[in-house]
């Protein structure tokens, strides 16, 4: 953490050095020598912070340069705050010794003071250095034979003991009878690896056990081996545990291993297991390359053997043989959640009925995941009922997450992607190495928890914030508050917002909107906000109606997102100089003056009538769009086209709703008669339209080559609509919502797909009640991916393929807009408007 905390700081130092070379003027020098200087304390800090925990002096020394790095950002961006830009331009001819003679006025004063503060930290640095040196500290981070000994019993003691079986597991009945036949399979002569992946916590290592332990696996392999990999290990030991797991040598033959190179013991093991049935468990396996340099050791005597591997990263699962089955670890039902739940929190004891409901609630929000209920079992079942109503989940949404790293800086620039797509990029890599899950939570803290010297902080308290603001550290970047008890704030509680959090970088307040009103219409607190100058993120989420837009946020140069996500804003002309601007979202209406934001990425929500107005000739870099209501009769003659899309070259998500929020409006009858001016948006990737729309259009796939995910929400076509959607070669997720104008006769209706349609559809949602479709005719090899279907079940006889009906509901977090079903009605139905 440290490491990175330094590598932050050097980074930002060098910004600086960059954006601010006038202004920095004689002191230049001083922070360069700074840069410098934590660049080489970087060189070896990493080791260091590793071999803290069992050394009071590394730990010392490791924290020092944490405090001098965060002290070198807290000085310059406290001259920043005090020198305005008028200022800065008249400080860059002086060096510290002239300012030191003269140091009269303010602005010379500023430099000054932080060209001493600099040589400060310059001293401070000089002198972790020489206790590094004096206390021989550099001699304790390099590795001692000690240490490699009591890494090896670390590494022992997280090994899995493959002898260790949970009797009954709950779960893992149908993986195991899937995989059970994949190992026992007669008609599969060659060496099958067969690839057990999902996140941590998911239970691959218990299923792995279940099928080692199985009687029909030992009747039928002659020999059998479990071994843990692991992230960290060295390939010529891993090598011989695997020869002694096997126990198929003699001991005076095993004695002579441990001289052995790698070469021999890869020979010795492939003699070995020549002629014979074998089983591998390869258990917690990271790389791809880890069963590359394996496999050579394990001859294919096309006899039925099979290895198996355990991971968390897709990829290692996916490639790692040529002949290789790939098995997904589903997370567990919401039957069997509770009754893992129930074994370790209530064990065996009978359970209070209040609690139940409390219970299954909590158990809901583990999605499934065995560790996570595992864990929760197990710190409810020391805990008093009252105790229960304490613990409590939240979600985190990775869109915000994403804007708030950029925001603080932590997401390097990329010359061809925007910081965003980077952000987005290390996601997805977590996702698929299954560190991390959609829809994680966190636990609640309480105030006990924080830290004076804590730099980021969010709060989840039912204590009201000025509370924390009083008692939180005044050199926070990040402030971050949830579930906010607003009854309790009144007006003087927002005064040390503004006196002692003014290096705010992030600024995040989620409320029923008694905050918002206080803070957008007290004139004082208006004026205040524009003293954040820092500030590159804020976000507001209350519901309120802002007409008065406050003039101080246009103060804040380097805002980069403005979030009023239940807010209802009427935007100032002044919105056009906030050039940083790279997000803007809440319940826009009325002109929007955002002809210049050419940085602008993220654009929700706006008015039909208030977007056919823009000029979109300079808004480049826009890549999210969201477009709602058709606004009845105030529409006159101007009526939404895609024509307004067309010079959006980067946009990748496009949501255009002509409805009221409950039927669409007349106005909106032609708007979707085509869709060939997006097929100048050739990186859109996500459409969703809900209006009017009679026919679709049979190029489909020539227009839109790159959609992934389509939800139309409209009039059924006259014609079959799945030939044109099923020439869709990416489409992933298709959500069909199709009724029928109330003046229309009822006629039933079929639908068809034909085989090679829909190659790549994982997820459908079809919603046809009142249409009168009766048959869903689809042909062999279509839709050869499908995993997640969800059909009305109130759709009269429809007729549906039997190999459709065995296909499950997907993830209700897939493909689930009902929050924005939600804003979408707030917005047109606010009395204010």
């Amino acid at each position: 953490m440290v490491d990175a905390v330094v590598s932050f700081v050097v980074q930002r130092l060098g910004d600086y050095l960059i954006q601010e070379a006038k202004t920095l003027g004689g002191v230049r020098d001083e922070v360069e020598s700074l840069k410098k200087e934590l660049e080489w304390m970087q060189c070896f800090v990493k080791d260091a912070e590793a071999k803290q925990a069992g050394n009071d002096l590394i730990r010392q020394w490791v924290s020092d340069i944490r405090d001098i790095a965060y002290d070198a950002e807290d000085v310059l961006d406290k001259y920043m705050l005090s020198v305005t830009p008028k200022k800065r331009q008249r400080l860059f001819a002086y060096s510290i010794k002239e300012l030191n003679l003269f140091s009269k006025g303010k602005e010379k004063v500023s430099l000054y003071s932080i060209g001493k503060e600099i040589e400060t930290l310059n001293k401070r640095l000089g002198e972790v250095s020489r206790r590094c040196e004096s206390y021989g500290l550099q001699n304790i981070i390099d590795k001692s034979e000690a240490e490699k000994h009591e890494l090896h019993i670390l590494k022992q003691l997280r090994r899995v003991s493959w002898f260790d079986v949970e009797e009954n597991p709950v779960g893992f009945e149908d993986d195991t009878d899937v995989l059970l036949s994949k190992l026992l399979a007669g008609d599969e002569p060659r060496r099958l690896v067969i690839s057990i992946y999902g996140m941590g916590g998911l239970g691959k290592t218990t299923l792995a056990k279940k099928l080692y332990h199985s009687s029909d696996v030992k009747n039928k392999f002659e020999c059998c081996a479990w071994v843990s990999v692991s992230q960290d290990y060295q390939f010529q030991y891993l090598l011989l545990r695997i020869i002694k797991s096997f126990n198929i040598i003699s001991s005076a033959e095993e004695g002579g291993l441990e001289n052995k190179s790698e070469e021999d013991l890869e020979r010795c093991l492939y003699k070995s297991l020549q002629g014979k049935t074998y089983l591998m468990v390869l258990d917690d396996v990271w790389r791809k390359v880890d069963w590359e340099n394996l496999r050579r050791a394990f001859p294919d005597n096309k006899n039925g053997s099979r290895v198996i591997i355990t991971t968390r990263n897709r990829e290692v699962a996916e490639r790692s043989d040529e002949k290789t089955y790939v098995h997904k670890l589903r997370f567990l039902r919401g039957d069997e959640s509770w009754l893992l739940f129930c074994e370790k929190a209530f064990r065996g004891t009978n359970r209070e009925k209040g609690l139940e409901k409390l219970g299954r609630e909590m158990v809901e929000k583990c999605d499934g995941l065995p560790l996570a209920i595992v864990v929760l079992g197990g710190l409810l079942s020391t805990k008093t009922p009252q105790e229960w109503r304490v613990v409590q989940d939240f979600e985190i949404n990775v869109e915000k997450l994403i804007r708030l790293f950029v925001a603080e800086g932590f997401v390097p620039q990329s010359e061809d992607r925007t910081m965003e797509e980077v952000a987005k990029d290390n996601f997805d890599e977590l996702i698929n190495r299954s560190l991390i899950q959609a829809e994680e939570r966190s636990k609640n803290p309480t105030p006990s928890s924080v830290q004076s010297s804590c730099r980021r902080q969010a709060i989840y308290s039912e204590t009201p914030s000025f509370f924390w603001l009083h008692h939180s550290n005044s050199l926070s970047r990040s402030l971050l508050f949830f579930n906010e008890n607003v009854t309790l704030f009144e007006e003087r509680d927002l005064a040390p917002l503004f006196k002692r959090f003014l290096l705010l970088r992030v600024l995040e307040i989620e409320e029923s909107g008694y905050f918002s009103r206080m803070l957008f219409d007290n004139r004082l607190h208006n004026k205040k906000l524009g003293k954040l100058i820092h500030l590159k993120y804020l976000g507001i989420r209350g519901t309120t109606f802002i007409r008065d837009f406050p003039s101080s946020i246009f103060n804040l140069p380097g805002l980069q997102t403005l979030d009023l996500s239940r807010c209802i804003v009427q935007l100032p002309p002044e919105t056009d100089m906030m050039r940083e601007l790279r997000h803007l979202i809440g319940k826009l209406i009325g002109t929007l003056p955002i002809e210049n934001l050419t940085n602008l990425q993220t654009l929700k929500y706006v008015r039909c009538k208030s977007w056919i107005r823009v000029n979109t000739a300079k808004l480049v870099n826009l890549r999210e769009l969201h477009i709602v209501g058709g606004d009845g009769q105030s529409m006159g003659e101007m009526e939404f086209s895609f024509e307004s899309i067309a010079k959006l070259k980067n946009l990748q998500f496009l949501s255009v709703n002509l409805s009221d929020g409950t039927v669409v409006l007349p106005q909106s009858s032609n708007a979707f008669a085509s869709l060939q001016p997006l097929s100048h948006c050739q990186r859109l990737v996500d459409l969703r339209l809900t209006g009017r729309m009679t026919t679709l259009p049979k190029d489909m796939h020539v227009l839109l080559p790159n959609l992934e995910c389509l939800s139309l929400k409209v009039v059924l076509p006259e014609e079959n609509p799945m030939p044109a959607l099923e020439m869709l070669s990416n489409l992933t997720i298709l959500d069909l919502n199709f009724y029928r104008d109330s003046g229309d006769p009822y006629h039933e209706k079929k639908l068809s797909c034909r085989a090679e349609g829909f190659p790549l559809l994982e997820i459908l949602l079809l919603d046809a009640v009142e249409v009168g479709i009766v048959e869903w005719q689809v042909e062999e090899r279509a839709m050869p991916m499908l995993r997640g279907l969800k059909i009305p079940s109130d759709i009269p006889n429809l007729n549906i393929p039997e190999r459709l009906r065995s296909i499950p509901l997907p993830a209700v977090w897939e493909f689930d807009e009902s929050k924005y079903a939600y804003d979408l009605w707030l917005l047109l139905h606010h009395p204010l408007i």
